[in-house]
């Protein structure tokens, strides 16, 4: 079986109490916004620039999540991804990004419940707790 090696770029988006997770509707799925890292990106350049391509929406990253490997089968290939993930906050909003995306801002529990994948679940909790820490340390929590 043939081995397919990449690196991602992603990001966790916090607006107050909202999180941002992408609709997908053709297949239909619930996501976080991350994608392939370019020749030349590094890890955080590729997390910013996917989140505004493919939701639309210009962010700051406020913590490093750290990165995991993560493997499985997908049309006959193995596909061993490492996935950077990032916490942010949105900027602005500059445009509607990808079409097959529509972004949504909803809880923290709701986000959990809905995420299609396990993985970027792992990613939602890490965060959450990256979250928590940092608005205990601002006075806020």
């Amino acid at each position: 079986m043939e081995v397919v090696e990449y690196e991602t770029g992603g990001g966790v988006v916090v607006d107050g109490d909202l999180v941002m997770v992408l609709e997908r509707l053709s297949p239909p799925e619930i996501r976080l916004p991350k994608g392939h890292i370019d020749p030349g990106e590094d890890a955080i350049t590729a997390a910013v620039r996917e989140v505004l391509e493919e939701s639309g929406y210009r962010c700051r990253i406020v913590d490093d999540l750290g990165a995991h490997q993560v493997e499985f089968d997908f049309e006959e290939r193995r596909i061993s991804r490492l996935e950077h993930y990032f916490l942010m906050e949105p900027i602005e909003a500059v445009d509607d990004g990808e079409p097959q995306f529509l972004t949504r801002w909803v809880s923290w529990d709701e986000a959990a419940g809905r995420l299609t994948f396990d993985e970027e679940r792992n990613w939602l909790h890490r965060a959450h707790r990256a979250e928590l820490a940092r608005k205990a340390g601002e006075g806020g929590g």
